[in-house]
C-alpha cells in the first residue's frame, strides 16, 4: 500500500498546526511569510486527505492521523468490495496428479490453485507450499492425486464477493495466505467464481492512493 506523500510546504503546515492548533490560516501564512491565498491550494488538500479538520472562525485542527490510516478509513467509506478487484481463478480437478497441478501453476503463473470435484464445487486449496512440499519427498508425482496433499474443507479461507475488501485483507494477513477463493453458495455447496490475492489488495490500495 503506498503511503499518502506530502510535499515539504505541507508538511510544515501540519506541524505548525500540529503545535499551535486552533490556528487560522492567516497565521499560519504569517509563520512561513507567505500569503493566505499561497496556501490555500495545500490547505484544501490537507483538509480533504483527511490530516487537517477546519471548523469557520476557529481555524484548523491537527486530526492526528497518518497516511495509511486515512487510506484505511477511505476504503471503508468507499464500501470498496471483493468484487471490484478479483480476478480469474485457476481451479484443477481433485483426480488430477501433484505433477499436472504444478504444471498448471508454473503455466498460469499463479500461487494457489482451487481444487474441485467432478461438479465444479470446491473442495480444497493447493499452496506452493502444498506442492514443495509434496516434490521434495519420495513421492511419484505423477500418479500422487492432488486430493491427497490439498488443504480441505472446513480449514479452507475463503470469501464472497459483496464482503468489504478491507475485511478480506485482514483475513489474509490473519490466516497468512496469498491468495483466497471466491465463492457463490449453491445447495450441493461452495462454487469458485474468483480469487482474491494480496496482489488484488495491493492494487486496490494504490489506486485508492492515486485516486486520492
Amino acid at each position: 500500500m503506498r503511503k499518502i506523500e506530502l510535499n515539504k510546504r505541507q508538511e510544515q503546515i501540519l506541524q505548525i498546526v500540529k503545535e499551535n492548533g486552533p490556528i487560522t490560516g492567516e497565521h499560519i501564512a504569517d509563520r512561513l511569510n507567505l500569503t493566505r491565498a499561497t496556501l490555500r491550494p495545500d490547505l484544501a488538500i490537507l483538509t480533504m486527505a483527511g490530516f487537517l479538520d477546519a471548523r469557520p472562525r476557529v481555524g484548523y485542527f491537527y486530526t492526528g492521523k497518518t497516511g495509511t490510516q486515512l487510506l484505511t478509513e477511505n476504503l471503508k467509506k468507499k464500501k470498496i468490495c471483493v468484487k471490484d478487484y478479483q480476478s480469474i481463478p485457476v481451479v484443477v480437478n481433485e483426480s488430477v496428479s501433484v505433477y499436472d497441478a504444478i504444471c498448471t501453476m508454473f503455466l498460469e503463473d499463479v500461487g494457489t490453485l482451487f481444487v474441485v470435484d467432478g461438479t465444479g464445487i470446491l473442495v480444497g486449496v493447493l499452496s506452493r507450499k502444498d506442492l514443495l512440499r509434496a516434490s521434495i519427498g519420495n513421492q511419484e508425482l505423477t500418479t500422487l492425486p492432488v486430493n491427497i496433499i490439498m488443504t480441505r474443507m472446513p480449514n479452507i479461507a475463503m470469501c464472497q464477493k459483496e464482503d468489504p475488501l478491507i475485511e478480506v485483507a485482514d483475513r489474509l494477513i490473519e490466516k497468512q495466505i496469498d491468495a483466497m477463493p471466491v465463492v457463490k453458495e449453491t445447495s450441493k455447496g461452495y462454487e469458485v467464481i474468483g480469487r482474491i490475492t494480496k496482489t488484488n489488495i495491493t492494487k486496490a490500495f494504490v489506486a485508492l492512493a492515486n485516486d486520492d
